[in-house]
């Protein structure tokens, strides 16, 4: 599936150039004036799925941030099981820090080669405030007590991951230097 190009996550081309760094309040507004596709584009960065990320765009502009992470999460609620399909398909695993062993690379892909095999998808997990030193043992405990789950309830609990994990990159891109939570499937600066 082909979505077009992509403006990458750390950088907003329309906000004009400033010798300060941009507060929340300069990027919202800088989003809130954007030209439609060019928050089309920032929001498909975040949201991953194109229904979602105009769904969002069309109702700008938003008087803060906390109202457009709001919309975020309710558009999520209407999106079809195409849509979140989309939304996961942009989804991997995470990059493991370097000094990992390589058994732990290992386990790590046989979990996530067997989650995929059962729901027919990457495994999501939204780690918040998560240690990096519990990282992974995170990853590998979600992927292992979620593998027992039955479709439905997976499709339920994949939903809420994702919506959360968009609500977090959003508040990254459009919240500045504020916002410190991480995600295993967060985009990276440039991409």
């Amino acid at each position: 599936m082909t979505r077009g190009p992509t403006l990458p996550a750390h950088r907003l081309p329309y906000l004009p150039e400033q010798t300060r760094t941009p507060t929340c309040a300069d990027l919202l507004e800088g989003f809130n004036t954007a030209p439609v596709e060019e928050a089309h584009a920032v929001l498909l960065a975040c949201l991953r799925s194109v229904r979602w990320a105009r769904r969002v765009a069309d109702h700008r502009p938003y008087p803060d941030l906390d109202s457009l992470l709001a919309a975020a999460d309710e558009a999520a609620y209407d999106l079809a099981p195409a849509d979140l399909s989309e939304a996961l398909a942009g989804e991997s695993l995470p990059d493991l820090p370097e000094d990992t062993y390589s058994a732990a690379h290992t386990a790590l892909s046989a979990a996530h080669a067997a989650y995929e095999a059962r729901f027919g998808h990457a495994f999501i997990i939204y780690l918040g405030d998560t240690p990096p030193e519990e990282t992974l043992d995170r990853i590998l405990e979600g992927i292992r007590s979620r593998l027992t789950n039955d479709r439905e309830e997976e499709r339920v609990l994949t939903a809420e991951e994702i919506r959360r994990l968009a609500k977090q990159r959003l508040g990254q891109l459009l919240g500045g230097a504020g916002s410190r939570t991480r995600s295993h499937n967060a985009p990276a600066p440039g991409r």
